[in-house]
C-alpha cells in the first residue's frame, strides 16, 4: 500500500491530538518563573549567612542540583516536568535532571557499566558542545582583543 504525501500528512493530522500551545507556553513561562524566583530566594538566604558573593551562588547552584537530583531519584522531578515541561530545563535543573534519569535507569546493570557508563549518555554531547563552543569563543575574543590593540 502506497500512500501519498498528502495522504500521509491526513492521517498523521487525524491522529495526533491537537497541542494547547498558549497553555503549555504559559506553563513553561511559570514554572521556570517559579524555579528562578526560587533561585533568587536562596541567593538573599545564602547571602545572608556567608560572606562572599561567590560562595553564596555557589551554595545556590549546589543546593538547586542537589535538589533537583534527589526529586528526579524519586520520581517527582518527572511528574513536575510532565505539567511544566520546557519551564523546567532552566539550565542547571535540566542538566541536573540529564545527569541523574539515565543514572537511575541503568543502576541495575552495575555501578560502572550501568550507572557511570549511562550517567553521561544524554549530558555527554551537552558537555563537549558547551566545552567546544566556549574554547571557540575564548580563541575569537582573544583575536579580536589582540586585533584591536588590547594586548600581546
Amino acid at each position: 500500500m502506497r500512500l501519498s504525501q498528502k495522504e500521509y500528512a491526513g492521517m498523521v493530522k487525524s491522529a495526533s491530538p491537537d497541542s494547547p500551545v498558549l497553555l503549555s507556553c504559559l506553563k513553561a513561562f511559570a514554572a521556570g518563573g517559579a524555579i528562578c524566583a526560587f533561585a533568587q530566594g536562596l541567593s538573599v538566604l545564602y547571602g545572608t549567612w556567608l560572606a562572599e558573593k561567590k560562595q553564596a551562588d555557589l551554595a545556590v547552584t549546589l543546593t538547586l542540583i542537589f535538589l533537583t537530583a534527589v526529586l528526579t531519584a524519586f520520581g517527582v522531578f518527572d511528574k513536575i516536568a510532565k505539567h511544566a515541561g520546557a519551564g523546567t530545563f532552566v539550565p542547571i535543573t535540566g542538566f541536573a535532571n540529564s545527569i541523574v534519569s539515565p543514572a537511575m535507569e541503568f543502576s541495575t546493570e552495575g555501578r560502572i557499566l550501568g550507572t557511570g557508563a549511562q550517567m553521561f549518555r544524554i549530558a555527554g554531547p551537552v558537555l563537549v558542545y558547551g566545552l567546544s563552543m566556549a574554547a571557540v569563543y575564548g580563541a575569537l575574543y582573544r583575536l579580536f582583543v589582540y586585533w584591536m590593540g588590547g594586548g600581546a
